[in-house]
């Protein structure tokens, strides 16, 4: 197994869930910009996304992803990151749920512990449809700049930037994005 592949079997995902308090979501979204920025300063976090609720909503869930189990437990015992939960909590109706994923399934972990893994087959389509696309697309989209800069369209370079292309949106912003919007299909 090359670093590469060993590199990205480290990464883990923090996922943090909260209902904030109606008075309280002005407040709430100046806290979380302070802690986005304060996580994204961590060693080792390589990403982090916020999903707002729809409109009226109030349930937030951010998602940190760190290069590996170790660094992201420092992150979560720093007192830096206590004392951000500490000045959140009265912000919130349910307290500060977290939960740490190092699976690559987790698109597809339910939420909760009771909720059955939806079936493979299920999991093996949606990744189909939405990789599909992107991979019939996204070469079209580079071709100018592969025919302006010959040297980054050979074999070997051109199907790395193709694939850089592909996974870095499927991964941080359309699959979750996705997931969440056939939910009920997958569980269904």
């Amino acid at each position: 197994m090359n670093t590469a592949t060993q590199a990205n079997r480290n990464v883990v995902t923090l996922v943090v869930q909260h209902k904030v308090r109606a008075q309280a979501l002005a407040e709430y979204e100046s806290w979380l910009k302070r802690t986005v920025s304060a996580a994204r300063h961590q060693p080792g976090h390589l990403d982090v996304n916020v999903i707002r609720p729809d409109d009226g909503g109030r349930h937030f869930t951010t998602v940190v992803r760190f290069a590996d189990a170790s660094l992201l437990q420092a992150w979560v015992n720093s007192a830096e990151r206590q004392a951000l939960v500490s000045q959140v909590l009265p912000l919130l109706e349910d307290g500060d749920h977290t939960q740490v994923h190092d699976d690559p399934e987790f698109w597809f972990t339910p939420p909760s512990t009771s909720a059955a893994q939806p079936p493979r087959w299920k999991q093996a389509l949606l990744t189909y449809l939405v990789i599909c696309p992107m991979t019939m697309v996204i070469p079209q989209l580079l071709a100018p700049l592969f025919a302006r800069y010959p040297q980054l369209g050979g074999p070997i370079t051109g199907n790395l930037i193709v694939n850089l292309f592909v996974i870095l949106p499927v991964v941080f912003y359309i699959m979750p994005w996705v997931t969440r919007r056939c939910a009920n299909w997958l569980r269904g």
